[in-house]
Order: structure tokens, then C-alpha cells, then sequence
């Protein structure tokens, strides 16, 4: 009982990590026209590892050869996601990222299955089809195929292995040390690209009030959730729940940017929070079922 309370805990602090994230949508999306992309990530990424450093320095002699291969690992697969996403929002619509992003949760049981040698049940192939109808009412107004969206459909990719990574290597244990290596190789990364065209700083007052809120609350903090909970939930199950960005994004986007509810994003969301229901369900089922056997 006590590892299935954790569980839900740890179901519960993913929904918080994307009420933020959701909450951050605008503030990126103002952000990047003042300041370029890459430049912006770079900055994001380094305020919030040296965070993680400056608030648990002790944390860095924790971090064993295993602990920095495989954050290593998985921070070239992040970082190479948001990159892949930002380079395809030059020519791939807002809408239709979103939506082609939000294919993780499709590629997550797929990769899982496939890495790890792993059957995924029925419940997860369902409630990743719902989210996926879901995403496609709340992001597409229309679609088209290019460069852009090809990268996007590599940042997807990326997010899934990020995801299917952390459900198979996170421990409580080692969650903070591990979130550090993470956004250490994403800040890496992701200066790598900034400076190719020379970086350029936030240019007003602005652009760095948003990036400490997302550094601290949308990056340091998220990531370290996201790392210990992913130990207690399954890939496929925190990839649904995180499907729940976009839910939060529009229901923001509404309520502080002044944007209109549609019928389109009602059903939208409903569609993500019946896999969100589904997620839940199966674990619930395959429960009842193990307690009726053992009657």
C-alpha cells in the first residue's frame, strides 16, 4: 500500500510540473521574439544548474561515473529535443508543433517497447490514442509538411527517450545529483548553438524576469520533480500525464492572454484528462484483478 500511495504522489507532483510548464507557454512565446531561441535555452539551462549546484553543493560529490553516463545520456536527448524544436519553429507553425511535440506520448510505449524489450498493455495504447486526439483538437488549425516539422517530429523523438530513460535509470536516491548532470549537458548544448551566431544577452527587464520564473520554477524545480517521480511512475503512464502541458497552456493562454475558449479546446482537453482517467484506470484494473486471483 505504501509504494502505491508514492505512486500517486508522484502522479500528482507530474500534474504540478505541467501546471507549470503550461503556465510558462506565454512568457516563452513573448521571450523568443526579443531574444534569440538558442540564446534564450542557453541561459534557462545554465541559471537553473548552477541553482541546483548553489542551493545542494554537496550534490556534485555524489555524482558517481554511472550517474554522469547516463544524465550525460539523457541530456543529449533532451537538449537535442528542444533544440530539434526550436530550429523547426522557424517554419513549422506554433499550432502544428505543439501537436507534433506532443507525439512523445505516442513514441514513448513504442521506444520503451523496443529499448527495453518491455510488452506495453492495452490501457497505455488507449490512453495514448485519446491524448493524441486530444492534442490534435487543441493544437491543429491546419497541417503541412516540411523541414520544420521533420525536426519537430526528432524533438518528439527526443522527449520520448528523455522520458523512457529516466522511468528505467531514476532513483530517489539519486534524483537531484542526476537532475544537475541533466541540465548541465542541456545548457552545454545548447550554448553550443547559441554561440554559433554570437550570443546575445536578454535584452530588458522583461525577458529576465521570465527567464528566472522558468529557470527556478519551470526548470530546476520541474526537472528534479520530474526525475524522482519518474522512479515510482512508468514511462508510458508520465507521458499521458504530461500530456497535460498543453491542456494547462490553453486554459493560461484563456484566462491571462486574453485568448477565446472553443468548443475545439473543450473537447480537446477532455479527451487528454479521459487518459489522463485511463492512465489511472489501468493500473487500478490490473490491481483488482491480482486481488481477485489471490481470493
Amino acid at each position: 500500500m505504501r509504494s502505491l500511495s508514492q505512486a500517486r504522489i508522484a502522479t500528482f507532483a507530474l500534474l504540478g510540473v505541467t501546471v507549470v510548464w503550461g503556465s510558462t507557454f506565454i512568457l516563452i512565446k513573448d521571450s523568443i521574439t526579443r531574444q534569440p531561441a538558442a540564446d534564450f535555452l542557453a541561459t534557462r539551462f545554465t541559471f537553473a544548474a548552477l541553482l541546483l549546484i548553489l542551493v545542494r553543493p554537496k550534490a556534485l560529490k555524489s555524482i558517481s561515473k554511472q550517474t554522469l553516463v547516463r544524465g550525460s545520456l539523457l541530456g543529449i536527448a533532451l537538449g537535442g529535443g528542444y533544440l530539434a524544436q526550436t530550429f523547426g519553429l522557424r517554419t513549422a507553425s506554433a499550432a502544428v508543433s505543439g501537436f507534433i511535440t506532443g507525439l512523445f506520448v505516442v513514441f514513448t510505449p513504442i521506444i520503451g517497447g523496443w529499448i527495453l524489450r518491455r510488452p506495453v498493455g492495452r490501457w497505455p495504447w488507449v490512453a495514448a490514442l485519446f491524448a493524441t486526439f486530444g492534442l490534435a483538437l487543441l493544437s491543429l488549425k491546419g497541417w503541412s509538411m516540411g523541414g520544420g516539422e521533420g525536426l519537430t517530429v526528432l524533438c518528439a523523438v527526443g522527449f520520448a527517450l528523455h522520458i523512457v530513460g529516466l522511468g528505467e535509470w531514476s532513483q530517489h536516491e539519486n534524483a537531484y545529483s542526476f537532475a544537475i548532470v541533466q541540465l548541465s549537458i542541456v545548457a552545454l548544448i545548447c550554448w553550443v548553438a547559441a554561440l554559433t551566431n554570437g550570443y546575445q544577452a536578454p535584452p530588458d527587464r522583461g525577458v529576465w524576469g521570465a527567464l528566472l520564473f522558468i529557470a527556478v520554477a519551470g526548470t530546476a524545480i520541474a526537472f528534479v520533480i520530474q526525475t524522482w517521480a519518474q522512479a515510482l511512475v512508468a514511462p508510458t503512464r508520465a507521458a499521458v500525464i504530461m500530456t497535460m502541458e498543453p491542456v494547462f497552456s490553453g486554459i493560461f493562454a484563456v484566462y491571462v492572454g486574453n485568448e477565446h475558449m472553443t468548443l475545439k479546446m473543450l473537447a480537446g482537453g477532455a479527451l487528454v484528462l479521459l487518459a489522463m482517467y485511463l492512465v489511472e484506470l489501468g493500473p487500478k484494473k490490473a490491481w483488482q484483478d491480482v486481488t481477485r486471483a489471490n481470493h
